[in-house]
Parts: C-alpha cells; structure tokens; sequence
C-alpha cells in the first residue's frame, strides 16, 4: 500500500472509513482459519479451555452475558 493510498483513506469521512473497516473485517472473517494465533492466544485459549474441562457446568447463556454487558453501561 502505498502512502497516497493511505492519504486516500484518511481523506475518507469518518462514515466511509468505519465502513471500509467493515469491509476489510467481513473479508478477513471469510478466511479465519488463515489468521495466525500468537503464542499467547494460544496460550489463553488453552488455559480457557483447561478452566472449562475442570468444571463445565461454570457456563452462561448469549443472553445471559448481553444482560451483564448492557447493566455496566
């Protein structure tokens, strides 16, 4: 990407720009498997997953934690 590419873009309207987000989100959520993971997202991931195995009924609901997120607003 070249630097007049980037001043095209920061040229763009902040509406344009969350859009050209959006876009580029959509794009690299098509092809998830191909993000590489750190080492310590490896790592969390698998203390979560240890966590979860030690005691899976220590679960909540979609609802549940939308409830807990929108009561801290």
């Amino acid at each position: 990407m070249s630097h007049a590419d980037v001043a095209r873009i920061l040229a763009l309207s902040v509406e344009e720009r969350l859009r050209l987000i959006e876009l580029i989100w959509e794009s690299l959520n098509a092809n998830s498997a191909e993000i590489p993971l750190s080492d310590a997202h490896l790592e969390i991931l698998a203390e979560r997953m240890a966590e979860h195995e030690r005691d899976p009924d220590d679960v909540i609901t979609h609802e549940e934690l939308l409830t807990m997120v929108r009561r801290r607003r």
